[in-house]
């Protein structure tokens, strides 16, 4: 354990925080039904395909991906019914909602691998 703590440590004093050593991973995102009056509202949850960990209240970016793959994620409501595997990884940033600041989780979409299979999206709603 302390060996662990001295890891962590030594990379932060270099200046690497958790969301700049992300590595890239495979994950799938879809609607967790949750619905909010007010932001920021959780209602995305992605699954990390690695560990098959649910992370909730995921912000999905897909900012930075060409038009064309923006499109096809919106036209097959990808993000909502998790139907593909996306290629990203996880970060924290912050967001100013209504003069407040919050820290979310967010996954920075780099690109689209496959379809994903049933098992890969059982936290899905059904289509």
């Amino acid at each position: 354990m302390n060996r662990l703590v001295a890891t962590v440590i030594g990379l932060l004093a270099l200046g690497f925080s958790p969301s700049i050593a992300a590595a890239e991973g495979a994950y799938v995102a879809c609607d967790n039904g949750l619905r909010c009056l007010v932001v920021p509202c959780p209602s995305t949850t992605v699954r990390d395909l690695a560990s098959g960990r649910d992370i909730k209240g995921v912000y999905p970016d897909i900012d930075g991906l060409p038009e064309t793959d923006r499109q096809r994620l919106r036209d097959t409501d990808a993000l909502y019914f998790g139907t593909r595997v996306l290629r990203g990884h996880i970060e924290d940033r912050e967001t100013v909602i209504r003069g407040r600041t919050h820290r979310l989780p967010t996954l920075v979409v780099t690109g689209l691998d496959r379809a994903a299979t049933a098992a890969e999206r059982r936290h899905c709603p059904r289509r």
